[in-house]
């Protein structure tokens, strides 16, 4: 993660949380109080963004905030845990709390969710991916969380790679004039990979010469001969319907990558509390 760029999106994320300030805690406490929080587990989960992400937050928030633990990401956490204890001001913890919480749950959350489908595949030559059904905003982040999941990334923009799909397809009138036109436009180190829906639409891809086909909604049968069609001469990504179920069966009909949507876009937040304690002002 770019550290700056992560600075300033925390730095948003708080002026939307706090606004023009802590009406309840600004009311009831002096700026002089201050105490430890700490971030306890409530349930099971990999542990994602505690010293990257919420230790960030609280420092934004006040710079004296001072971060004496940290869970390190991939941890895993079991119910009672402590993640992480922050000292410092109790206006400026309790100002940064939501924010921290409500990053860090997500996050665990996806890497929790990408580990299961990691272990799911073990430990067959197959990379599950995500893709770029993320929160406007935390992508950044999200894909992260996909990492230290143990998964891997797909492109992180639409800069980022050539991926021709149907409609680019229906555009140019086939996949043949489509990866034509993209021969014309990008450079020869530039991979190129096109979405097939069908075997018809694999042999096309296949006798254009492409880099990678996207084997978009096919059954296991059908994408068990897709492989036998590419015989190692193209590398082959299953997306669509993906899930915990069927993971499995899908990777063992040999193809290279499982691209799944669901790691970023229906993750659940896992169940984090903070636990304001030791008061000394």
């Amino acid at each position: 993660m770019d550290v700056n760029t992560l600075k300033k999106a925390i730095e948003r994320f708080l002026h939307e949380d706090i606004g023009s300030g802590d009406l309840t805690s600004e009311a009831i406490l002096p700026p002089e109080q201050t105490g430890a929080a700490e971030f306890v587990a409530k349930d099971s989960f990999v542990v994602c963004g505690m010293e990257t992400v919420a230790s960030l937050v609280f420092q934004t928030q006040n710079p004296a905030i001072a971060i004496t633990q940290a869970s390190k990401d991939k941890t895993p956490a079991f119910p009672g845990d402590v993640l992480l204890t922050a000292k410092g001001p109790v206006l400026d913890l309790l100002k940064a709390e939501r924010v921290a919480l409500n990053l860090v749950q997500r996050f665990c959350g996806i890497a929790t969710l990408t580990s299961k489908f990691v272990e799911k595949v073990k430990p067959l030559p197959v990379r599950i991916l995500d893709t770029r059904k993320t929160t406007p905003g935390l992508r950044m982040l999200e894909k992260y969380a996909v990492q230290v999941g143990g998964g891997h990334n797909h492109r992180f923009n639409l800069a980022d790679g050539v991926l021709i799909k149907d409609n680019h397809i229906q555009a140019c009138g086939s996949i043949k004039n489509a990866v034509a036109r993209m021969r014309e436009k990008v450079p020869h180190t530039m991979k190129i990979e096109v979405e097939a829906s069908s075997l018809d639409e694999v042999r096309e891809c296949i006798s254009c010469s492409v880099d990678i086909i996207m084997l978009d909604n096919m059954d296991s049968v059908m994408m068990r001969e897709a492989v036998k069609l590419a015989g190692h001469r193209v590398l082959l990504e299953a997306s669509g319907g993906v899930n915990l179920e069927n993971v499995r069966q899908v990777a063992e009909t040999g193809v290279d990558f499982i691209s799944i949507g669901a790691l970023t876009h229906s993750a659940p937040a896992c169940d984090i509390s903070m636990r304001l304690q030791n008061n000394t002002g």
